[in-house]
């Protein structure tokens, strides 16, 4: 049985932030917003806990972390852990990572198939593959019965 409360998704790009977000049952995900990444990580930050105000008190958060198809660390893995720290420090509420190996390609194949292009789509496929990292966690958590992701502390642990 899931917990009941709203949960938040981010996809973190270098120039875009896609988020989603669950109903308070935990049932439906959803496209919240793309926000465009400024300079100032603290602001970017800012601005996606800004657009999440009129939802109510968040269970946790999920930070999608990228990491390539064999598995190992990139630039985008790095930059997604120092995003999901600060997420961390600003909302004050529990954060997992969740391996998002796919959700972009999924976000992009699902657009395709509505007729959309990629380039017309760019921000919704930000948002998609945010839905698709909340998905992923809800369903781990149906599978489960435990809280989906790694903490970020657990994250450093398995890969110094």
């Amino acid at each position: 049985m899931l917990r009941k409360g709203r949960r938040l998704a981010i996809d973190v790009g270098k120039a875009r932030v896609g988020l989603a977000v669950s109903d308070f049952h935990a049932i439906l995900s959803s496209p919240l917003v793309t926000l465009k990444r400024l300079e100032s990580l603290t602001e970017t930050v800012q601005n996606c806990l800004g657009a999440t105000k009129d939802l109510g008190e968040l269970l946790e958060i999920y930070v999608g972390i990228p990491i390539n198809l064999k598995g190992a660390i990139t630039e985008s893995t790095s930059d997604a852990l120092v995003f999901a720290e600060e997420i961390r420090r600003q909302a004050q509420v529990p954060v997992y990572l969740i391996d998002e190996r796919m959700t972009t390609s999924l976000a992009q194949s699902q657009l395709r198939q509505i007729g959309k292009s990629q380039r017309d789509a760019r921000s919704t496929i930000d948002q998609m593959a945010a839905v698709a990292i909340l998905e992923y966690a809800l369903n781990s958590e149906r599978a489960s019965e435990q809280t989906p992701g790694v903490s970020i502390e657990e994250w450093k642990e398995q890969h110094e």
